[in-house]
């Protein structure tokens, strides 16, 4: 391959990981993007965290979503929208009985797992 030819990127699509919460699954990825959808259980929520190379957006498909966002919390219903700077602190939560949904579309430079900042867990990742 030529310098100034990139190289494939690596198909991902449908790649799922579980996670003490629920699971993710992405559905799409490409040089500065990736979307997830997100399957939260009932009760259960995200670390509080924080990502030094990518912003969110959330859009909640289904469920009601809690979600912290630097001081910010608020209550997310389906159709909902909220963003993620990059750098903020933030936390995804399902206080509900029912399944929480929502596609996370992530960009940035780096969009790896091990960008994740763990600040507080409830199953003892922190």
């Amino acid at each position: 391959m030529s310098a100034t030819t990139s190289t494939p990127r690596q198909n991902l699509t449908g790649a799922r990981q579980e996670r003490p919460w629920g699971h993710w699954e992405i559905l799409d990825r490409n040089d500065g993007y990736q979307v997830k959808r997100l399957t939260v259980l009932p009760r259960s929520r995200l670390s509080l965290q924080t990502h030094r190379h990518r912003s969110e957006h959330w859009l909640v498909v289904t469920g009601t979503a809690t979600c912290l966002v630097g001081e910010m919390q608020s209550i997310a219903r389906q159709g909902a929208h909220v963003f993620v700077p990059r750098g903020a602190v933030h936390r995804l939560g399902n206080r509900q009985d029912t399944i929480l949904e929502v596609i996370e579309i992530q960009l940035g430079t780096y969009l790896g797992e091990d960008d994740i900042v763990r600040l507080q867990d409830d199953h003892g990742r922190a």
